[in-house]
């Protein structure tokens, strides 16, 4: 089958979004697809297969999105329909601008589109310091939906927490498909790694993904900062994003042990996460962590924040691993709590790598590889009556 990734953002794999892409976007290409991909990363020029649109200049934000690790599209019909031309189907994974240009193209030259939920409103809203405001989140809801999701043909939803609560805000799909994004079981599984000689005496407690105000990695700063176990704790934030700068600056005036704060490729993630003690997951926003997931794997136990705008609350299984997101203290006594209980934390770490298992990256891409086929298949019906 010739299919058509098409996406507004593109750039370093350390966001969910990338990691997306990146991985559907392997997964065809091995099963033996013609894929042709829509996007703005120049270091792709002149790979087969790429069709590189020129990048937004947002003058003085272009830092503040360079320290996202991503780069923007400019819409360029002329690159659009290079790519679109003649395919089977088209998935756009965002609903910007150049998704919302390939929505256009789709319907003109009647070809079957399907599009991914990959942002929450808030994820847009924080950048403009309104994300707790909710006629804004409303608004941006409403543009989705009235300029881009009521034209394609299927959703990919990557928890049943976002396709319910999109409902809400009126925005439906004929062809609702919950998918996970998947976690490569191959490379994060169960299994104990040694600490460094450094770390051989700390609890050591990790969190792995973007270092953004929505992700509110402070909290785990400030809960360790009350711990009575404060100076027998490393906290490793694995990532890199906009805040790192405050979180490094706050973490070596305020705690014992400053936070190691660094991105990690995967292989290296995989094992620190082996080696550490236990996953404290603090986002308040979130459509999917598999950032979580990835730790949960691993056979970490997490403690993770109970937002009722986070799609990760419903990884907890255990009281001890759920705390309110409002009350830092709280995470503060969820954290000693693990600590003093190293047994149960054992015995925890097997039920949670056992439930990772449901989100196997190979099955996930499968059903992914099924919602094209099966959109191109219900597309051809109906033109053929």
């Amino acid at each position: 089958m010739k299919i058509a990734i098409v996406t507004d953002v593109l750039g370093e794999a350390n966001n969910g979004t990338s990691l997306a892409a990146y991985n559907l976007i392997n997964y065809l290409k091995e099963k033996g697809h013609d894929v042709k991909v829509v996007c703005p990363d120049k270091l792709k020029s002149g790979m087969d297969g790429y069709y590189i649109l020129p990048q937004y200049n947002l003058g003085i934000l272009n830092r503040y999105v360079k320290k996202n690790g991503v780069v923007i599209a400019k819409r360029d019909m002329d690159v659009i329909s290079k790519a679109c031309e003649g395919v089977d189907v088209i998935h756009s994974i965002l609903p910007f601008s150049v998704g919302r240009a390939a929505v256009k193209y789709a319907k003109e030259h009647n070809i079957p589109i399907t599009s991914g939920f990959h942002a929450q409103a808030e994820n847009a809203t924080a950048h403009v310091f309104m994300m707790n405001v909710k006629l804004a989140n409303r608004l941006t809801y409403n543009n989705l939906w009235k300029h881009y999701y009521k034209y394609v043909d299927a959703i990919h939803f990557p928890t049943q927490f976002i396709c319910d609560l999109v409902q809400k805000y009126g925005i439906k799909s004929k062809h609702p498909y919950v998918i996970s994004n998947g976690v490569q079981t191959n490379l994060f599984y169960p299994k104990r790694n040694k600490k460094p000689f450094l770390l051989s005496d700390k609890f050591v407690i990790i969190m792995s993904g973007r270092l953004s105000k929505e992700k509110n990695q402070m909290a785990l700063l400030k809960a360790v900062k009350k711990s009575k176990y404060e100076n027998k704790i490393q906290i490793i934030l694995a990532g890199d994003g906009p805040r790192k700068s405050k979180l490094v600056k706050w973490g070596a005036k305020n705690l014992s042990n400053p936070p190691i704060v660094r991105r990690f490729k995967h292989e290296e993630l995989a094992d620190v996460l082996r080696m550490a003690d236990l996953y404290v997951h603090t986002s308040i926003i979130e459509i999917e962590a598999i950032s979580c997931l990835e730790a949960l794997a691993c056979g970490l136990v997490p403690v993770i924040s109970n937002s009722p705008r986070s799609a990760t609350s419903k990884f907890s299984l255990d009281k001890n691993s759920s705390y309110n997101y409002k009350n830092i203290k709280d995470l503060t006594r969820k954290i000693e709590y693990w600590y003093e209980h190293p047994k149960e934390r054992s015995d925890a770490s097997k039920m949670y790598s056992e439930f990772a298992k449901q989100f196997d990256f190979a099955k996930c891409m499968e059903k992914m590889e099924k919602m094209l086929l099966d959109i191109s298949k219900f597309h051809k019906e109906k033109v053929n009556g």
